[in-house]
């Protein structure tokens, strides 16, 4: 797959059950109703039916393509996870605090805890790249320790290779591409590369440290000398740190005229965030892509 409206065809009359924890919001509401019209899910709306049911009319969405679970707002989240847990295949954050919801995501009651670490995964359409780029993480762990950096290595090689990537090429991002113990990003960076040689991290080719121009420039790549079959060519980003990962994010989206859709990976399921910044096109690429991925 080189662009991203292609995962509508790939995701269409999936049907996959959708729960949304506290459905009452418009801009929710609005991907759930193109989400529908191309069939990816089956939408389960929990929260309070009359909000759900008037910011619906705003919207334009037809309820009737939905199951309402009536529940008082202060009650939506946890209903929403149970039902999740029992007979779910995807999650979405409504009118909820994301940090609210993942604390009920990952209480022990509900089994959705795996060990592995929560990442935000984000998979962009960037008009100047010459394929798909995904990135972690823009939005879940701020400093992220060499063993969590793995799991979001392993979190977005999975989403990768559901994209028809066989073997990912993963390129760790620091300020510069030789590392320096003052740079602990540029360590981690040696480490996860020799750690993929020896093959304790498997389905994708690991290099860095890289600066961002090389990692995504053969041009840059060259003047620097260097020689890596990721240099110029990466698949996936793993940034150093949530303000790194956020400030690409946004300028990719905003400088950039990025398309992007983003999943949380690392619970059983899926989780769909969308922000009220989010364009619409964005938050349905982000329910087809956790869709392709149950």
């Amino acid at each position: 797959m080189s662009r991203l409206h292609n995962l509508l065809e790939l995701s269409k009359r999936k049907m996959k059950k959708l729960i949304v924890a506290a459905a009452d919001d418009d801009v929710v509401l609005s991907a759930i109703k193109l989400s529908c019209e191309y069939q990816i899910v089956s939408p389960i709306l929990v929260g309070p039916k009359s909000d759900i049911e008037k910011f619906s009319k705003e919207v334009d969405l037809d309820l009737s393509c939905c199951e309402i679970v009536d529940v008082p707002k202060d009650q939506a989240a946890v209903r929403a996870v149970e039902i999740a847990s029992k007979n779910g295949d995807l999650l979405m954050k409504g009118s909820v605090k994301t940090s609210d919801l993942m604390k009920i995501v990952l209480q022990e009651e509900y089994g959705l805890r795996t060990g592995a670490t929560i990442t935000m995964v984000s998979v962009f359409d960037i008009p100047s790249y010459h394929k798909l780029l995904a990135i972690t993480d823009a939005g879940m762990i701020i400093a992220p320790t060499i063993e969590q950096k793995i799991d979001m290595i392993n979190s977005s090689v999975k989403v990768m290779k559901k994209l028809g990537v066989e073997k990912p090429k993963v390129a760790v991002l620091g300020a510069v591409e030789i590392p320096n113990v003052k740079m602990p990003a540029t360590i981690d960076a040696a480490i996860l590369s020799k750690m993929n040689d020896r093959g304790q991290i498997k389905d994708c080719i690991i290099d860095g440290p890289f600066a961002l121009d090389n990692a995504i420039s053969f041009q840059a790549a060259r003047h620097k000398g260097i020689e890596s079959v990721v240099a110029g060519d990466a698949d996936i980003l793993i940034m150093p740190d949530i303000e790194a990962g956020n400030i690409f994010y946004k300028a990719m989206v905003f400088f950039a005229n990025a398309k992007v859709a983003s999943v949380i990976l690392g619970a059983k399921l899926p989780v769909v965030l969308t922000s009220r910044a989010d364009s619409d096109e964005t938050k349905l690429y982000s329910i087809a892509l956790a869709a392709m991925l149950t």
